[in-house]
Order: C-alpha cells, then sequence, then structure tokens
C-alpha cells in the first residue's frame, strides 16, 4: 500500500501554486482531533484550483509510493503572485504550508549574459530545455543529471548530480546567483557576496528556505562540443572495476575524459545488453550468467574533430590500458544532446510498456571510498544478490569531494573520493513493501558496520535522523531555517521540522 498524507481534519490549507515554471503545493498543518474545522478564505485575485482531478495529478509524485492529497492548487503568472501568496500566509490568520513543485514549463525562462558565460534560468525550467537552448548557441552548463525532465529549481535544492560531477562538481557548485522567495513573502538576490546565508542554505537545502525563481547558471564556452565517444566495457573483478574508474577521475582536464558512470549487471536481474552488437548479446548474458555480477564502466568523451590529438589520447588509453575483459567494450558515437537526454529513449520504451508510472522506492547513497569493498560485498553480494529477483538499475561511480562546496546544505561523506550508488529499483502496488524492506535493511547493514554513507534523496521521518544525517552543519541548518522561514511554511513534506 502506498503511504498516504491526507488531512481528514483540516483546520488550515492545502494548496499547490504553479510560478512561471514552478509548481508549489500549499499544504495544510494538521488539525487536532480536539479542534474544529476552520473555513479558508484567500484573496479572488489568487486563483485556487480545487477540482478532483488536477488534485489527483498533484498528489502523487514520480516516486509513486507516496501521496499528499492538496486541498487546492494556484498557478500564478509572476513570482510577484508567489510572494503575495507566502505573505499573506505569514501574517494573515490563516496558517498554511507551500512546497515547490518542479517539471513546469516557461516561456523566455532562459537569458544570456553578452559573453555567454553565465545563463539566467527561471526555477522550474526543465534541464532538458536549458540543453536545448544552449546547445544552440554553441555553449553548455557543465554539469549534468542523467534525467533531464526534471527542474532547475528541484536538482538546486538537492545536489545535481550525474557522470560530470567528477570534473566539474554538481549543479549546485555551477550556480552564481539565485533569486529566493522565502517563507516570509520576500524575493530576495543571493550569491556567495549578497545574503550568503540564503544562498549556501538554498543550494541543496530541500527547499527548506525559499522557492528558487531564477538561476544564474555557470555556462562553458566550448563550441566543440557537437559530438559525444560514448563507450561501455564490462568488468568481472569489482576491485579492477573501480580502480579503473578512480584512475578516470583522477585525469586532467585536457587529457581526461567528460563523463565517468558505472551499473551493475545481476544475474537475478534486467541484464540489458542492447548497448553492444547484436553477435555480443547473448556472450554478455552468458558472462552475467556465469560471474553472477558484471561491472559495466561507461565513459564518455565529448568532442567536434574526431582527429584532435586529445581524443585519440583518450580513445588509446581506453582501448589499450583499462583492464576491462578482453573484447568486450563498445562504442557509440552519437550527438552532444542525445547522450545528455540518453534517458528519454528509456522512458519512452517504458512508458509504451506502461512500466513508468509504477512505484519507485529509490535508495540514493553517498559511500566513502575507504569502505566501498564493504559495501560491496556486504550490500551487493549479501543482500540485493540474494534476493530472488532485482528490477531496474544499479549505479555505481566515484566523485571527487573537492568538486563540492562544504558550505552548502549538500552533506557528503568526509573522504577525498565517494561513491554515488542509485538502486534505482521499480515495483509494483503488491511487492514495494518488500523493496523498501531491502533498502531498510542496507541501511541497517551500514550503520552496523560502521559504513558512514550518507544519503541523497532522503526522506526521514524522525527529527533525531535528520539531525544525525545533517551533523554538525545542523545548528546552521536549523539557524536559517528561523531566519528565512520562521513560520515553518516550506516544504513540511520533508518532516525536518
Amino acid at each position: 500500500m502506498k503511504r498516504v498524507k491526507e488531512n481528514q481534519n483540516m483546520a488550515n490549507l492545502l494548496l499547490m501554486i504553479t510560478l512561471i515554471t514552478v509548481l508549489v503545493y500549499l499544504l495544510p498543518s494538521f488539525a487536532k482531533s480536539s479542534e474544529s474545522t476552520k473555513v479558508i478564505t484567500l484573496p479572488k485575485s489568487l486563483n485556487l484550483l480545487t477540482d478532483p482531478s488536477t488534485i489527483s495529478t498533484a498528489s502523487h509524485d514520480y516516486g509513486n509510493v507516496t501521496t499528499v492529497t492538496p486541498g487546492g492548487i494556484l498557478c500564478p503568472s509572476s513570482s510577484a503572485e508567489i510572494s503575495r501568496l507566502l505573505r499573506y500566509a505569514a501574517n494573515g490568520e490563516t496558517i498554511f504550508q507551500v512546497v515547490a513543485r518542479g517539471q513546469g514549463h516557461s516561456l523566455n525562462g532562459i537569458r544570456w549574459s553578452e559573453d555567454k558565460e553565465y545563463a539566467d534560468v527561471a526555477g522550474g525550467t526543465l534541464w532538458v530545455d536549458v540543453l536545448r537552448e544552449t546547445a544552440e548557441k554553441g555553449v553548455s552548463p557543465v554539469s549534468w543529471t542523467d534525467y533531464l525532465h526534471i527542474s532547475v529549481g528541484g536538482t538546486l535544492s538537492n545536489a545535481g548530480i550525474g557522470g560530470q560531477v567528477f570534473r566539474n562538481g554538481p549543479q549546485i557548485s555551477n550556480v552564481l546567483e539565485l533569486d529566493v522567495i522565502i517563507g516570509k513573502g520576500e524575493t530576495l538576490a543571493c550569491s556567495p557576496q549578497l545574503n550568503p546565508e540564503l544562498f549556501y542554505g538554498v543550494l541543496g537545502g530541500l527547499g527548506q528556505f525559499g522557492i528558487i525563481s531564477r538561476a544564474r547558471i555557470v555556462l562553458n564556452h566550448a563550441p566543440k562540443r557537437c559530438k559525444a565517444k560514448w563507450f561501455k566495457m564490462l568488468y568481472s573483478d569489482f576491485t579492477a572495476f573501480t580502480k579503473d574508474q578512480e584512475s578516470l577521475i583522477s585525469m586532467d582536464n585536457d587529457t581526461g575524459i567528460d563523463y565517468v558512470e558505472g551499473q551493475l549487471l545481476m544475474s537475478n536481474g534486467i541484464v540489458d545488453t542492447s548497448f553492444f552488437p547484436p553477435s555480443d548479446q547473448s556472450k554478455v548474458a552468458d558472462l552475467v550468467k556465469n560471474h553472477s555480477i558484471i561491472y559495466v564502466l561507461e565513459v564518455a568523451k565529448y568532442y567536434d574533430d574526431p582527429t584532435v590529438p586529445t581524443t585519440g589520447q583518450v580513445i588509446d588509453k581506453l582501448t589499450k590500458t583499462l583492464s576491462y575483459l578482453p573484447g568486450f567494450i563498445s562504442m557509440h558515437d552519437v550527438l552532444y544532446f542525445d547522450f545528455l537526454n540518453r534517458v528519454q529513449v528509456e522512458e519512452d520504451k517504458l512508458r509504451s510498456l506502461a512500466l513508468w508510472e509504477v512505484p519507485h522506492p529509490w535508495l540514493n547513497l553517498y559511500v566513502p571510498k575507504t569502505q566501498i569493498l564493504d559495501f560491496h560485498n556486504g550490500v551487493v553480494k549479501d543482500i540485493l544478490l540474494k534476493q530472488n529477483s532485482t528490477s531496474g538499475v544499479a549505479l555505481f561511480y566515484p566523485t571527487n569531494r573537492n568538486k563540492w562546496d562544504n558550505g552548502m546544505s549538500a552533506m557528503i561523506p568526509d573522504e577525498d573520493v565517494f561513491y554515488v550508488v542509485g538502486l534505482l529499483q521499480a515495483a509494483s502496488s503488491q511487492n514495494v513493501q518488500e523493496v523498501e524492506s531491502v533498502n531498510e535493511a542496507i541501511i541497517r547493514f551500514c550503520k552496523d558496520s560502521g559504513i558512514k554513507i550518507k544519503q541523497y534523496l532522503m526522506h526521514f521521518t524522525r527529527k533525531e535522523d535528520w539531525v544525525e544525517h545533517f551533523g554538525s552543519k545542523w545548528g546552521a541548518f536549523s539557524k536559517r531555517k528561523d531566519l528565512f522561514d520562521p513560520k515553518k511554511l516550506l516544504s513540511p513534506g520533508q518532516d525536518i521540522f
């Protein structure tokens, strides 16, 4: 069964609003049983949508595990309307709470600097639209998530990670300035020099301090980015796999690659061999069957002219110095846009099979490099591989801590290199609790074994878990909440305060 949060005895109001490109929920505080239900009246200028169809659509997210039913939805035409709404909540007798919902669309949501060194992007603009607009002008943001049909404000409220993070850091490390509508209803510009407490708090701040209405994104003036050489290589030995990954993320910009990720192919899961030539696909399937686990090293080099020496050097390194299984390497030459938007192809396939909008009880972790072997043996071999079946993708790749700004709210392990592990399982309504139990067993194993993981895109239900998660940053995080959202109006669904 899905976890459901519904206000059965509403003393206050649950709404949703759309800011140019951002959908925003206004969530109710829950009435105590002794309280009488109050009638909520909003200014007529705030056009509230309450029809059942719209409410139902807004009640679910991609995970399809938790349901939160809003009392209404608001679609403002400007950030000023959001400010007015929050001021009404902060200063009036009516108490309600607000959560931003991404994946909206924005017209004219991107504006450029004259030198194209940055772009001002509306908070709800989808990253795929940012890619499309920037690629046409020969520039590009330097850090991308794997899936691009998510909003700028949404990823910046978490971290924004993908295969480029080892080189350029997460998306939150590539922002120069923000406009943020705080819980008091004010719109504040912020940067490392202007309102730095807000700037560093909002980036990775889980929507707790404000709604991002504009982000100034760093662009890379590298016009030779129209294509990508995209490789996948197979390993049967975990140590060789991680050694090669760590070697690749240590290379400098000139002689290195642009993208590094990894995946696990397990014999009790779906073995996707489609990247390899048809003549090799049965061999790949047999490898997984014989070894139980095969490790996939995935890399890409962006280029314009394949004859440029550095491109050849990278390809030479991949084919001659890495320790993948001989013969098990495949390369695709694809457009830069198509490479970055590659997950869209998988989404289209799953939608055609009615397998996209199913429960996704994902578990995303950061694991310190010094403990990655213990994690692999205890989690991958002793928990995941012993399940009757797994469904979904298991991501596994390292990144560099020095590309992150520790002053921001996002939490990562305290080691120079740590691994991103994404157990992106799909489930059905019948087995979602079983998958969640596996996730809980993984977390429990890490805690009992002293593996100092940090969760990403997490949801804790106890304040003490949040305090433990933020560790030494908890004091500053809590102080910023009091400063920018003293009435706790924003993002109550995180159950932090």
